[in-house]
């Protein structure tokens, strides 16, 4: 005789542990990050502008995993807070390229000397081989 299914239980979904993980890190972040404006997908975009100095929207877009649509309004705002610059791609009319503004530079140079931090305290209630694991199993399900 096999033992009975356990019930399903919401709080013991994958889905729902992520979402609660999530909430806890942007919590986390929005505290830690240095400016309370900024997004945690703003500050992976204007972290990959940083790195790579000029993308066009999609490859941004690829880089930071969002789709289309949320990369806009991501990209939208930063704009209007004068934080990234547009213009079209000389050789591409159709693509846009984006680069951080000097206010964009400044900021982001701020902001990644605290990304470490986010990270510390998001992951400080798991052992290294915990945050080792955690990180590697993440990394494996996106």
């Amino acid at each position: 005789v096999s033992p009975a299914p356990r019930p399903y239980k919401i709080e013991e979904q994958v889905g729902y542990l992520l979402r609660r993980a999530h909430q806890r890190a942007s919590a986390i972040f929005q505290v830690t990050i240095g400016d309370p404006n900024i997004t945690p997908t703003q500050y992976s975009s204007m972290a990959k502008l940083n790195e790579y100095r000029e993308l066009s929207q999609n490859h941004l877009g690829r880089l930071v995993g969002m789709d289309k649509a949320t990369m806009q309004g991501v990209v939208r705002r930063l704009k209007d807070r004068g934080l990234v610059d547009s213009r079209p791609d000389p050789g591409d009319a159709r693509r846009t390229l984006l680069s951080l503004t000097t206010e964009g530079q400044r900021s982001v140079n701020k902001l990644l000397m605290n990304g470490p931090a986010v990270s510390r305290e998001t992951l400080k209630p798991l052992s290294a081989e915990e945050q080792r694991r955690l990180l590697e199993l993440l990394a494996k399900l996106s």
